[in-house]
């Protein structure tokens, strides 16, 4: 071969080379160009899917939070209920004891000069007192006060010197509070 048949031949080879170079550069880059695609794709698709996740751990994370705010006053309501329950069913039986009471302190008021027994009803009446003092009931004061429809009931209206109109001069029954909550009224005679 003659030095131009060569030096053309190697020619032809070199660009044959340059193009299948750069034909395998194209491929390579088109292959890439396909994988970055894929990638993006399957990177938008992992973004939505955490979205998703995202928004459904808030949902579920509101929900616990609602349940436990709903927990917790469902035991303060319960509570709350038993408490006012005690309450109610203490007060039924101090009302019961209360006419049993109201028979000593009168038995008292007119008790004969002599009898150790008098002795022995005073006892019980002040062992009845203490009890429900214990318990938290107070007898609610009335002879002097200025009449109250809150704590006292009127039987009468009677005239009385020295006494303002509307206030208390007598009281027939005594009345009784539980705490702050009036259990029976005390039944009084009030100034004209």
């Amino acid at each position: 071969m003659t030095e131009k048949k060569k030096h053309k031949h190697e020619e032809e080879i070199d660009e044959n080379q340059a193009e299948a170079v750069a034909q395998s550069f194209q491929e390579e880059e088109q292959v890439k160009s396909e994988i970055a695609e894929q990638l993006s794709a399957e990177v938008e698709s992992l973004k939505k899917k955490l979205a998703e996740a995202e928004s459904k751990i808030s949902e579920y994370k509101d929900g616990w939070a609602r349940s436990q705010a709903e927990f917790q006053n469902y035991k303060k309501r319960l509570e709350r209920d038993n408490e006012l329950m005690y309450i109610s069913m203490k007060g039924d039986i101090i009302k019961k004891i209360l006419p049993a009471l109201d028979d000593l302190e009168r038995a008292l008021q007119n008790r004969p000069a002599e009898g150790s027994w008098a002795d022995g009803i005073e006892l019980i009446a002040r062992k009845l007192q203490n009890m429900l003092e214990s318990e938290g009931v107070k007898r609610i004061e009335a002879v002097g006060a200025e009449f109250d429809p809150n704590f006292h009931e009127a039987i009468s209206h009677e005239p009385a010197d020295g006494v303002k109109s509307g206030f208390v001069i007598a009281v027939v029954q005594n009345g009784y509070m539980l705490g702050e909550r009036v259990m029976r009224p005390a039944l009084v005679r009030v100034a004209q």
